[in-house]
């Protein structure tokens, strides 16, 4: 009786630890897209759309000194992106309070993350947004 209770358990895990658990295995996290510009350019625009709770991530290469520039273009206002310097736990832009421009002069060299995402309220309405975003970096 003791091996059958043990067996039982032992199938009822397996099977649990089967199941997807939540969105985030019906949408797992983006790979981020490494940006590079062209020969003699100092900017790149990537264009694009989203749905519902999709993003997309980049990563960009700065040295210390460099000025960052991220525009985003949109046809949604709902449409926001976030910076991450090298390390951070935290955003050092966080484009739903800041608005679609970030333009600053980079502390730290490294990679800089840009995340671009729909706001929780759209996303859940699945809503979509075509969008443009211009990432640059001079000096």
């Amino acid at each position: 009786m003791k091996l059958r209770l043990q067996f039982a358990a032992a199938i009822l895990t397996a099977g649990a630890l089967a199941l997807p658990m939540g969105s985030q295995a019906q949408n797992p996290m983006p790979k981020p897209e490494r940006v590079q510009f062209a020969k003699g350019t100092s900017s790149k625009a990537i264009k694009g759309t989203l749905k519902g709770d999709q993003s997309r991530t980049f990563l960009v290469n700065l040295r210390a000194g460099q000025k960052m520039t991220v525009k985003l273009v949109s046809n949604n206002a709902s449409a926001n992106f976030n910076v991450t310097g090298p390390g951070a736990m935290e955003a050092m832009f966080i484009g739903s309070v800041s608005g679609n421009e970030f333009v600053d002069t980079i502390p730290s060299s490294g990679d800089y993350k840009i995340d671009l995402f729909l706001m929780r309220n759209a996303a859940r309405r699945n809503e979509s947004v075509s969008f443009t975003i211009t990432i640059g970096a001079t000096g």
